[in-house]
């Protein structure tokens, strides 16, 4: 009996996704129209494919929970994770990165290596289906009606949790967008909170601010992009500075886009320890108002903004003589020795 709840849960698992990914579609038919364009689909046929895609997906989700279409619906799915996976590779191979819009607005970075290898994981999924819907084709009428259901709810529950994280996910990228459309002025005020962000690391893992400012020295966020030579030039003096303003100043490294093109980057420029973070959708530039690399924000230890945006690797420099170190403040005191101020 437990293989069969595990071909249930399998099959409930693959209509989630597919279930997820045509709901975003239909909520964001103009981004998926956008994203069917950009992955070379002659003019003409976007409108179809765009409306089509969705409607195959929902088909696919409803078709895998009876037992008797569960199977020939994996096999779309099959089908149609093996179509974008061959369509991804081949604009990969181009050096062409548009946006997945997989899910919706909430899914526009761009595609990379990590589509190609959730795409497999789907895909083993799906031909997991399939076996199971084809050696076990009684599933669910051989479980026990309670469970069986209980198994479904348990999946709308989080399919919909998922739906909403990934609404909350666009809701944030649209204000952050519209505060730079709406506030001119590039950077944030100093003395203004810095905003939170959590970004992909190099490990694998995530980084966030309050991480960074852990330590409770200041924080300088240095935003580059690897195909610009001054963001080069400048990423190869930035072990230099953090050595020598190690005990004022954390530095971290924010480009955008993919991890593994960055860590190659990282690599090559020479950053060692210094933190290379990854914006999915420029989020962080957008919190902290910054139009351009490279261009660096200053951050107080407390969390505060020190001062504008500095663009250009001078001054980037300057902004690290404005860190001030940790620790006991020294200051002279009469006949000339130097002690402790108090606390």
């Amino acid at each position: 009996m437990t293989i069969e709840y595990g071909v249930w849960g399998l099959r409930l698992a693959l209509g989630v996704v597919f279930g997820l990914s045509a709901a975003g579609k239909f909520a964001d038919l103009a981004g998926t129209r956008t994203a069917v364009g950009e992955f070379g689909i002659p003019l003409r046929w976007v409108p179809a494919i765009a409306w089509g895609l969705p409607v195959a997906e929902t088909v696919v989700a409803a078709g895998l929970l009876p037992p008797w279409t569960a199977a020939p619906a994996a096999l779309v799915a099959v089908l149609l994770l093996l179509m974008f996976s061959g369509a991804v590779a081949r604009l990969l191979r181009l050096g062409k990165h548009p946006s997945c819009s997989c899910f919706g607005a909430a899914s526009s970075a761009p595609i990379g290596v990590r589509t190609l290898v959730r795409n497999a994981v789907l895909l083993l999924l799906a031909v997991a289906v399939v076996a199971g819907a084809l050696r076990y084709s009684h599933i669910p009428e051989v479980l026990p009606a309670a469970r069986a259901v209980g198994m479904a709810v348990v999946a709308v529950f989080a399919a919909t949790l998922a739906w909403l994280w990934s609404e909350v996910r666009a809701l944030r990228r649209r204000l952050d967008q519209q505060a730079l459309s709406t506030l001119g002025a590039e950077g944030l005020p100093a003395g203004a909170v810095a905003p939170e962000f959590e970004l992909l690391n190099m490990s694998g893992g995530r980084t966030n601010l309050e991480s960074l400012l852990s330590s409770g020295r200041a924080l300088l966020l240095v935003f580059v992009h690897p195909g610009c030579e001054m963001c080069a030039a400048l990423a190869r003096e930035l072990p230099r500075w953090q050595a020598r303003s190690a005990d004022a100043l954390t530095i971290a490294v924010l480009g955008n886009g993919e991890v593994e093109p960055h860590a190659v980057w990282a690599r090559e420029q020479g950053l060692g320890d210094i933190p290379m973070l990854v914006q999915q959708g420029n989020e962080a530039a957008l919190r902290y108002r910054v139009r351009g690399t490279p261009s660096g924000v200053l951050i107080t230890g407390e969390g505060k903004i020190a001062a504008p945006v500095a663009r250009g690797a001078m001054a980037i420099r300057d902004l690290i003589g404005l860190a001030k170190p940790t620790g006991p403040h020294i200051e002279p005191r009469r006949n000339g020795r130097l002690v402790p101020n108090s606390p």
